[in-house]
């Protein structure tokens, strides 16, 4: 380049100096014929030189880099009589290595449902499903909109986001019964005429030293996909609180799993607390995802360290993406079903976003007789692993239903809110070999129904030209019958627990913690495109929830009240053509 820009300039000179003799020659009275042919060819070899002196320095303009050569073009052929060319604007070459990665696509996968359909009593007046305690939804759509996005429809599963918090019950009086009940009815906020009916079950408390000895299989996902900072780094903290928990009587095995599965940590007395943080601490991601048989490996080891009366149990802990070995969905929940009845739990715990597989993660706790919790943040952890360790790792109740037989006579329609995947048939409730959900030990579990009674002028749908009308009932002051199975630990035989509702117990207004489970209900159905709530508004379920918060020591509530203004935010505005009146 240095070389190129002198002979241009004594190009440019030579045509200037060849000019001003034409004008010379053209003015002057005594030029002569043969002084106008050198002045002529004067100007042709100028142009000629400008010409080459261009294009050379727009080929070495166009140099290339490609690796440690360099690479030019050969020098274009000058042209006669061209002007010269303009000089090329500089090619700025992006520096190596900051050429930014294409985004990862995004391959979240969430099981569809649609929400539970309001039933007429007059034509199902029974209502049966599986209790579920699982949470996991409530965090991980914490997570999405931390991360600015608001939640897909079906990541929203409205009874995991109740059962995330605790609304103070009355732990039974001893363990005779393994759990309590309670039920209260009250007008629902987003429609007067409406009731609302919460029915909770509250599991006898069993603290973390009297917890049987553990048996505890750590089945950790190393694999390619688990190196993001909310994935493999948060897991190894979040095992790192439980440890000093593990006493000398537990068993705790770490078993790996990525391409191939292999034993980090056989067997091992859980006070080693040095040797079990070692293990963690080694761990690094990398490779494919050989779930399947990550999960043979740690069934075997668990077998080999079964501690017969005591808890045995394997933690999940990954993002679930599967990708090699045995990662058909249903042969994975068979071979935990087998898992299951040789007496030993699967629980669950999800880490990290983008390729996050909530569906599977869910199936394969439920189908294990374990819990499914998402782990976003190391505060999340903590109440998972040492808060709830008890619930988390000891079930005192399993296969537990709940069916409710509402009377025609006094309730025109109802609406389960919620459990939508863990509906049963009228007859499971009644079949031991139906499977259903666990409580674990102080384990709070809540459902909602939403009623209408008759005569209130709130029913949805009309009543069919040709059923027969609904008896008057000699139980006329009954809401319902509400009946509980469950099996105690090691027992093939349920037990049943029963009571009516009377209709008395409607009161005037609700609960505190009727309230913010209300609100709660409100905020999943908006997530969910808010068809469920007559038009309630997001300022709405934040008063609800504010009046609600109460005593709230560990911040669980108040955390609920900066998700609704996240969501709120993020929310498209409601069109004003599209509010629904609440006359």
């Amino acid at each position: 380049m240095r070389h190129a820009r002198p002979a241009l300039l004594v190009a440019s000179i030579t045509l200037a100096l060849a000019a001003g003799c034409a004008r010379q020659a053209r003015e002057g009275d005594a030029a002569t014929a043969g002084s106008a042919a050198r002045d002529a060819a004067a100007r042709e070899r100028a142009s000629q030189e400008v010409a080459a002196a261009a294009a050379e320095e727009s080929t070495l303009d166009a140099i290339e880099v490609t690796g440690s050569r360099i690479v030019g073009s050969p020098a274009a052929a000058p042209m006669a009589m061209a002007p010269p060319a303009p000089p090329p604007m500089p090619r700025i070459a992006p520096e190596p290595g900051l050429v930014a990665p294409a985004a990862e696509p995004n391959t979240e996968n969430y099981a569809e449902f649609e929400d539970n359909p309001i039933v007429r009593t007059a034509e199902n007046a029974v209502s049966t499903f599986s209790i579920d305690v699982d949470t996991g939804s409530y965090s991980n759509l914490r997570r999405l909109l931390a991360e600015g996005t608001l939640p897909p429809k079906d990541a929203v599963r409205v009874e995991e986001l109740i059962n995330y918090f605790d609304y103070g019950y009355a732990a039974p009086r001893d363990r005779s019964q393994p759990f309590s009940t309670r039920v209260e009815l009250a007008p629902a906020p987003w429609d007067g005429r409406r009731v609302l009916m919460q029915v909770g079950l509250k599991g006898y408390e069993v603290p973390a030293a009297e917890i049987p000895a553990s048996n505890i299989v750590f089945l950790i996902d190393t694999s390619g996909s688990m190196s993001d900072e909310n994935k493999l780094p948060l897991l190894k903290d979040s095992f790192r609180q439980l440890v000093p928990r593990l006493r000398a009587q537990d068993r705790v095995s770490i078993v790996v799993y990525a391409g191939s599965a292999g034993l980090v940590l056989p067997p091992t007395p859980g006070d080693r607390h040095g040797e079990i943080l070692d293990a963690l601490g080694r761990l690094e991601a990398g490779g494919s995802t050989n779930g399947g048989e990550g999960i043979e490996l740690a069934y075997a080891v668990a077998k080999q360290a079964y501690i017969e009366g005591g808890v045995n149990r394997i933690l999940l802990a990954s993002d679930g993406d599967f990708n090699v070995g045995i990662y058909d969905p249903r042969a994975l929940e068979t071979r935990i079903e087998a898992g299951r009845e040789s007496g030993i739990a699967f629980s669950v715990l999800g880490f990290g976003g983008g390729n996050y597989n909530d569906a599977l993660a869910e199936t394969l706790a439920d189908v294990g007789n374990g819990s499914y919790a998402y782990i976003d943040t190391l505060m999340e952890a903590r109440k998972v692993l040492v808060e709830e360790m008890s619930s988390t790792l000891l079930t005192i109740a399993s296969d537990v239903k709940v069916q409710v037989e509402f009377n025609p006579a006094v309730v025109a329609e109802y609406r389960l809110v919620g459990y939508e995947n863990r509906v049963l048939a009228r007859e499971d409730f009644n079949n031991d070999r139906v499977d259903a959900g666990e409580i674990g030990a102080g384990h709070d579990v809540t459902a909602l129904y939403e009623l209408c009674l008759v005569g209130m002028g709130c029913e949805s749908s009309d009543a069919l030209r040709y059923a027969s009308p609904a008896a008057a009932s000699a139980r006329g002051d009954e809401i319902g019958y509400l009946k509980l199975r469950y099996k105690l630990p090691g027992q093939e035989a349920s037990t049943l627990q029963e009571q009516a509702v009377p209709r008395s117990a409607i009161a005037s207004s609700a609960s505190e913690d009727l309230r913010f489970a209300a609100a709660v209900a409100a905020f999943a159905d908006q997530l969910r495109g808010g068809k469920r709530t007559n038009g309630y508004t997001w300022d709405a379920i934040e008063a609800l929830a504010r009046g609600a918060r109460g005593d709230d020591p560990w911040g669980y509530r108040g955390g609920f009240l900066q998700l609704v203004a996240q969501a709120r935010s993020l929310a498209p505005a409601p069109r004003p053509d599209a509010a629904i009146s609440q006359e």
